[in-house]
């Protein structure tokens, strides 16, 4: 199975649900460890801010560099996606970024139809422990799952033996 991230340092334009997801399991010095560069639009960081602000345990990694667009979301995008989810599918078109990290189902399939690369909280995981950073990963599922990550099990059990678990 062949990895969206590739092995040199690239860019990631990264969705609001993976920071959410790897903060809460404080899986952030493990991910900011990869060979990426993490990029969020504005649009995410305000909501991550937002989401501070009415006390969620949430923060903008320090491994992660926000960006403003260049021009206003797309309206199509505004309509169909959440204003993070469309940020990141235009911050990664505007900057010519291949890959994005989404774990929503509606803006994985968005990004796709676009032609980008899509990855998620899962895959990122993934990647730490093709490259040694982690053991294993069911643990870390096990850790998303109790607090309320929600995977589809299909999902989970394609991705444990895609990565031999």
């Amino acid at each position: 199975m062949r990895s969206p991230l590739p092995v040199e340092a690239d860019r990631l334009v990264v969705n609001t649900g993976p920071l959410i997801a790897l903060g809460r399991v404080d899986a952030f010095d493990i991910i900011g460890r990869l060979p990426v560069i993490f990029i969020i639009p504005k649009e995410v960081a305000d909501e991550i801010e937002a989401g501070a602000r009415a006390g969620y345990p949430v923060a903008i990694p320090a491994w992660a560099t926000v960006q403003p667009l260049k021009a206003a979301i797309e309206p199509l995008g505004s309509h169909l996606l959440d204003a993070g989810e469309a940020a990141v599918i235009q911050l990664a078109i505007e900057q010519r970024i291949e890959n994005v990290c989404i774990d929503e189902w509606r803006g994985r399939r968005a990004a796709v139809a676009v032609g980008l690369s899509v990855t998620g909280s899962l895959g990122l995981l993934g990647r730490a422990k093709r490259l040694g950073l982690i053991a294993t990963i069911r643990p870390w599922i096990d850790k998303l799952t109790a607090c309320g990550v929600h995977y589809h099990p299909d999902l989970v059990r394609r991705f444990l033996q895609g990565i031999g678990e």
